[in-house]
């Protein structure tokens, strides 16, 4: 073989190698990205969680109807409460059902939370986003969250909102765009099994609402999931970001002293 043909194929090599790099490159920066602002806790087992970078997932159709389960509330910004309406404090959490990192939070912090929901302390608005489906495709993201708020027409909103995320799969599986899946997680919560569920599921009801929430966490200023706030402030700046479910807690409590907790019925289970 000559050597300007040797040249050549080594050049062609190269270019090719250039080009695959340019495109993993590109693939790992749309696909996630760790950015400034995350919610870095410190679980029991240690470590921190990631942020994921918020792109918008689905289409945004304005023209659409929004229907709103019940005790869910609409408007700019959708959201699901859990706990006490007249608690001292709140608890603002932005999330999707695909993101890994929320789903740490949830598997550190979910015990405490629950806690302090159920002892007055603590009124939670859960908001929810599909980002996953913005940056890796798929519609995992909003089907989840519409099946999770047809739990929450049917009272069990919190209760299958955990079972999603104990049963999350690895994001690039997007397992939750199975409308089948969805429906029988919903057997691992007591009650929530039925005709009008399926239905619900199957029909997308509450997707117009999800989108709508979507565009709300685009616009908010909010770079990734999960974001959250306790009593309007961002977590993120608290502490830099370092805390354990048991600085959680204190905070909470802290912020309640000399008040009476929550003794109103919780909208959602």
């Amino acid at each position: 073989m000559s050597q300007k043909n040797r040249d050549g194929k080594s050049s062609a090599r190269e270019r090719l190698q250039e080009q695959r790099a340019k495109e993993k490159a590109r693939a790992r920066r749309s696909r996630q990205a760790v950015v400034a602002g995350a919610v870095v806790a410190v679980l029991a087992v240690g470590g921190g969680i990631a942020f994921w970078a918020s792109s918008s997932g689905g289409s945004e159709d304005s023209a659409a109807r929004v229907t709103v389960p019940k005790g869910a509330t609409g408007g700019a910004k959708p959201a699901v409460p859990v706990g006490a309406p007249d608690a001292p404090s709140g608890l603002t959490v932005w999330e999707d059902f695909r993101c890994p990192a929320c789903q740490q939070f949830e598997t550190g912090f979910r015990s405490v939370i629950h806690e302090l929901e159920d002892s007055g302390q603590l009124r939670s608005s859960y908001h929810l986003a599909t980002i996953i489906d913005g940056s890796a495709g798929g519609m995992g993201s909003l089907n989840a969250a519409n099946a999770a708020l047809c739990a929450q027409n049917a009272g069990r909103f919190r209760d299958y909102h955990d079972v999603l995320y104990a049963n999350q799969p690895p994001e690039q599986q997007d397992k939750f765009a199975d409308k089948k899946l969805l429906i029988q997680l919903a057997g691992k919560v007591k009650g929530l099994p039925s005709a009008a569920f399926s239905a619900c599921v199957n029909d997308g009801t509450y997707d117009a609402l999800v989108r709508k929430s979507n565009a709300a966490f685009t616009s908010s200023g909010y770079r990734g999931t999960p974001t959250v706030l306790l009593n309007g402030k961002d977590l993120a700046k608290e502490k830099n970001g370092q805390f354990t479910p048991a600085d959680f807690k204190k905070m909470v409590l802290d912020a309640n002293k000399g008040k009476q907790p929550g003794t109103s019925a919780a909208p959602s289970s």
